[in-house]
C-alpha cells in the first residue's frame, strides 16, 4: 500500500515520460528474455554442441586478459601523472586519453597493415636489410594480437576514471604511508589500490562491456565471439531464433561480469575524517627515474595512439584523390546527421528522467535511476535483435491496418533510419544521463526549491534554472554521445537503413575487402572529431566546472 501511495504521489508529466523512456530501454531486452526459452531449433542445437564452448571461452579470454592489462597500464599511468612532476607530464594528462578517439577496429587494421608482407616493417627488412623473416612473428591477426589491440585503445577508460579518483585523494593519506616507513611501491599497492578499487573495478568493467561490444575486431581477426555468431546466425543462416539464443547467453555472460563487479567492489567504503583535504601535490622527480617515467608514458602513446595516427595519415596521402568524392561527403554527412539526431534524443530523454530522480525520492526513481545506468551494459547486437523485431511487429500492424481499409500496404519502420535512431538512443542513453545526473548532483535541490517557492511552476524552473545551470553537462553529454555514436559499428551495420552508410561502416567495409589505404580518410576523419571532442570536454568543460 505504502508503495502504491508513493506512485499515486509521484504521478505527473516527469513519471509519465521517465517510465515511457525507461519502457523504451526495457523491451529490446525482454523480448530477448520471451525468445530465449523457446523450442530450438537444428540450428541451435547444432551451435551448442561443436560451437557455443569456442565461442565462450573465446570471448572470456578476450575479456579477461584485456581487463587485466587495461588494469595494470591505466592504473600505473593514473598515479604516474598524479603523484609525480616529470617532463612532459602536462602533455600526457591529456595525450593519453587521445587512444580513446581510434574505435579498437581502426587500430586492428591499421597494425595488420603495418605488420603483414607488404607493411613498412617488412618491406623495410626485405629491401634495406635483405632479412627474410619468419610470418609467424609477424602475424596480429590471432587472440593475443586482439586482446593487444584492445588493451592499446581501451586502457584509456581505466585511466580516466583512476586518475579522476587519485587527483581528489587527501594528500595526508600518502604522507602518514610515508610517515611509517612506506615506499613508493608499497604505498602503491597497499594503500592506493585497496582506497581506489572501486574506481579502477568501473573502469576495468567498461572495458569488458566493450570488448563483448566489439564486432569489428573480431571480425577482421577471424576470432569467433558472440557478436560475430549473432552476426553469422542472423545474416548468413536467416535464423532469427538462434540469434535471439546467442544473444540470450550472451545477457548471462554480461549479468555475470556485472555481478562479479559488485563482488570485487566488496562493502568496504572509504571517507574523509576532516572536511579539510589538500589533494595530492606531484613530487617532482629529476634524473634518470623523471625520464624512466617518460619513457613509459611514451612507450604507451606511441603504441596506442602515434604509430596508428602516422600510418593511417600515410594511407591518406596515397587514397585521398580517389576516395574524396560526393560520396565520401555524403558519408561526413549521414554521421552527423545520425548522432547529432540522436545525441539530441539522449540529452531531452536524460534531461527528464534526471530531473524526475532527483526531484522525486523512493523506490521508483531509484528503480528508473537504476535502469537507464546499466542500459549501457547491454552489447549493441542484442539491442539491435530487439529493436528490429518491435519495428517489424510495428509495421505489421500498419500493413494490417492498411490492408482492412483498403488501402495499399507500406512497410514503414524498418526501412528507415527511425530504427537505428532509437537504437543508439537505447545502447547510449546512459552516456548522456549520467553526465547529466552528474551535473544536477553537483548544483543540488536549493535553487529548484527557492524557484518553487516564489511560485514558479516546476516546469518554468527546469527551463529558467536547472538547465542554465547545468548547461557544461548538457553539453558534455551530448558530446560523449556523439562520439560514441560516431564510432559505434555492430548497430550501424545491422540497422542501417539500404544504401545510408556511415564514416565507420565504410572503413570497415574497405578494411574487410583489404582495401586498407581507401579506408584511411574515414577512419582519420573520425580519429580527429572525436580528438577534438575529447579534448574540448576534458579540458574546457573540467576547467567550467572548476570556476
Amino acid at each position: 500500500m505504502r508503495f502504491v501511495h508513493q506512485v499515486k504521489r509521484q504521478l505527473n508529466v516527469w513519471a509519465v515520460l521517465s517510465f515511457l523512456f525507461v519502457l523504451l530501454i526495457l523491451l529490446p531486452n525482454l523480448l530477448i528474455g520471451t525468445h530465449f526459452f523457446t523450442t530450438p531449433n537444428e540450428n541451435w542445437k547444432h551451435i551448442k554442441d561443436f560451437l557455443l564452448k569456442d565461442i565462450i571461452v573465446n570471448t572470456l579470454i578476450l575479456m579477461s586478459f584485456t581487463g587485466f592489462f587495461t588494469t595494470i597500464i591505466g592504473t600505473s599511468l593514473a598515479w604516474i601523472v598524479t603523484a609525480y612532476h616529470f617532463p612532459f607530464r602536462n602533455f600526457f594528462r591529456w595525450g593519453l586519453i587521445l587512444p580513446l578517439a581510434i574505435p579498437p577496429f581502426i587500430g586492428a587494421y591499421t597494425y595488420h597493415g603495418i605488420l603483414n608482407y607488404t607493411g613498412i616493417i617488412q618491406s623495410t627488412l626485405r629491401n634495406q636489410f635483405d632479412i627474410k623473416v619468419n610470418q609467424d612473428y609477424f602475424n596480429i591477426m590471432t587472440i593475443p594480437g586482439a586482446i593487444f589491440i584492445f588493451t592499446m585503445f581501451l586502457f584509456p577508460y581505466v585511466f580516466v576514471i583512476s586518475k579522476s579518483f587519485f587527483q581528489n585523494q587527501s594528500s595526508s593519506i600518502v604522507e602518514n604511508a610515508k610517515l611509517l616507513g612506506g615506499g613508493p611501491f608499497e604505498i602503491f599497492f597497499r594503500v592506493i589500490i585497496p582506497i581506489s578499487r572501486a574506481a579502477i573495478v568501473g573502469g576495468v568493467t567498461i572495458v569488458m562491456l566493450e570488448v563483448v561490444n566489439d564486432y569489428g575486431v573480431v571480425k577482421y581477426y577471424g576470432i569467433q565471439t558472440f557478436i560475430t555468431s549473432i552476426f553469422q546466425t542472423w545474416f548468413a543462416m536467416d535464423d532469427i531464433d538462434s540469434a535471439f539464443k546467442l544473444a540470450g547467453t550472451l545477457m548471462i555472460v554480461v549479468i555475470a561480469v556485472l555481478l562479479l563487479e559488485k563482488f570485487i567492489r566488496g562493502r568496504k567504503r572509504f571517507s574523509y575524517t576532516t572536511t579539510k583535504i589538500r589533494p595530492i601535490q606531484p613530487k617532482e622527480v629529476q634524473g634518470s627515474k623523471a625520464w624512466l617515467l617518460t619513457g613509459y608514458c611514451l612507450l604507451i602513446f606511441t603504441f596506442a595512439f602515434a604509430i596508428p595516427f602516422v600510418q593511417l595519415i600515410h594511407w591518406v596521402f596515397m587514397t585521398y584523390e580517389r576516395i574524396i568524392s560526393i560520396e565520401f561527403i555524403e558519408l561526413v554527412r549521414n554521421s552527423f546527421f545520425a548522432g547529432s539526431i540522436s545525441a539530441v534524443m539522449v540529452v531531452v530523454i536524460g534531461l527528464i528522467i534526471a530531473n524526475y530522480t532527483r526531484i522525486h525520492k523512493g523506490i521508483v526513481p531509484k528503480l528508473f535511476s537504476k535502469i537507464t545506468v546499466l542500459g549501457y551494459s547491454v552489447p549493441g547486437a542484442i539491442i539491435a535483435i530487439g529493436i528490429i523485431t518491435i519495428f517489424i511487429a510495428l509495421d505489421h500492424w500498419i500493413y494490417s491496418i492498411f490492408a482492412f481499409f483498403g488501402g495499399n500496404p507500406l512497410i514503414v519502420f524498418r526501412t528507415s533510419i527511425v530504427m537505428l535512431i532509437s537504437a543508439y538512443v537505447i545502447r547510449f542513453l546512459t552516456v548522456g544521463y549520467s553526465s547529466i545526473e552528474a551535473g544536477f548532483e553537483k548544483i543540488g535541490t536549493n535553487f529548484t526549491e527557492a524557484s518553487r517557492t516564489l511560485g514558479v511552476s516546476t516546469v518554468r524552473t527546469f527551463f529558467r534554472v536547472d538547465i542554465v545551470m547545468i548547461r557544461g553537462a548538457i553539453v558534455g553529454g551530448f558530446i560523449l554521445v556523439f562520439v560514441d555514436i560516431l564510432k559505434e559499428l555492430p548497430l550501424t551495420l545491422l540497422l542501417q537503413p539500404f544504401n545510408f552508410h556511415t564514416l565507420a561502416t565504410k572503413a570497415f567495409q574497405y578494411a574487410n575487402d583489404e582495401m586498407m589505404s581507401e579506408a584511411a580518410s574515414a577512419s582519420l576523419i573520425i580519429i580527429f572529431i572525436s580528438g577534438i571532442s575529447i579534448y574540448f570536454f576534458h579540458k574546457v568543460l573540467d576547467k567550467e566546472g572548476q570556476n
